[in-house]
């Protein structure tokens, strides 16, 4: 079922490798026949089966940015981790390129715990996952479906179904104001079809304007300079398709997230603009559900959103308890 790939097999990570862990790049298939690829860390000297982790994230970033950051730091610490490119994006494989989907996304996490559960070196029964920005909410709809993943963190997260029907901070919360995104982009399905080839709706701008509101910077400041950029990265450069994630306006992806019976960790930073998504998306998690004991809400004092990308300078990602939560629920 896998096609094949071409994958750079130098390292090309924004972050240096680490002399902890062994790495190779993988590929694995969700169930509508994709191809993903993925970066393989395991600890050196690791024996028996092993506790595994999937990552991916954020949102039209690549596996060489903070998804295999957050993947070496956590195979440096004694579990064997992955971290993959979505459907249509990075070194994976699907076309139409620069595609979203609630259910194939969904699916991709999936499909990373099916490779993950079948490998002679990892225990199926101790498979975690954590997803990044965009990818938290997706991975939070994972745990929801996925009763094999027994472990979720989901960091500095968004709710894309949420963020595409109501805009940020739900300014467009408005049947008037969806509509007419709708007909936009139903307008630029005909215009794509004409061309015979899909319109790039732009990675984040640049150059930055000088009244450019501030989780606009930060995005600049990580995806167009030294500090994050990467050629794969969707944000770094043309951005997602125009109609990419027009499917995720009528997808409330966290509906039945307060039916989450294993553990989840939701982190974010205090001063993220982003931070309002965590907030809601705990409580409602919480709100009628009788497995609360395994749920934890962690707000990083004085940490921005791309301070969890990569610490921000300032070590912001915790990930001693990162550790900690894993170890305890992967067991």
């Amino acid at each position: 079922m896998n096609e094949t790939l071409k994958m750079t097999q130098e390292w090309d990570k924004i972050f240096p490798q680490s002399e902890k862990v062994n790495h190779r790049k993988i590929m694995f298939h969700n169930r509508y026949g994709i191809t993903l690829a993925a970066d393989l860390y395991e600890p050196k000297d690791a024996a028996g089966k092993l506790p595994a982790i999937a990552v991916c994230g954020p949102f039209g970033a690549v596996k060489e940015q903070a998804s295999g950051l957050y993947a070496q730091k956590m195979a440096e610490r004694g579990f064997l981790t992955m971290a993959f490119d979505p459907s249509y994006t990075g070194e994976s494989g699907g076309e139409p390129r620069y595609m979203a989907s609630p259910d194939i996304n969904t699916e991709d996490f999936q499909a990373a715990v099916d490779f993950l559960s079948v490998q002679e070196n990892v225990d199926s029964e101790r498979i975690g996952i954590i997803g990044i920005c965009g990818w938290g909410g997706l991975a939070l709809n994972a745990a929801t479906l996925d009763t094999r993943i027994k472990a979720t963190v989901a960091s500095t997260m968004y709710d894309m179904s949420r963020v595409n029907a109501n805009g940020y901070f739900d300014a467009e919360n408005a049947a008037d104001a969806r509509y007419a995104k709708k007909e936009a982009m139903n307008a630029q399905r005909i215009v794509d079809y004409k061309n015979g080839s899909y319109a790039l709706g732009g990675g984040v701008v640049d150059p930055l304007p000088e009244d450019a509101p501030f989780f606009v910077a930060d995005y600049h400041n990580y995806y167009k300079t030294d500090r994050g950029y990467h050629k794969r990265s969707l944000n770094s450069n043309g951005g997602w398709n125009m109609i990419g994630c027009m499917s995720f306006m009528n997808q409330p992806i966290l509906r039945y997230s307060n039916e989450i019976r294993s553990a989840v960790l939701i982190m974010h930073g205090e001063k993220a603009h982003s931070c309002y998504f965590s907030r809601d998306a705990y409580a409602a998690m919480m709100k009628n559900n009788p497995y609360t004991d395994n749920k934890e809400l962690l707000i990083i004092p004085d940490a921005v959103h791309t301070d969890l990308y990569d610490g921000g300078g300032k070590d912001a990602i915790p990930f001693d308890k990162l550790e900690q939560f894993f170890e305890k629920n992967l067991k």
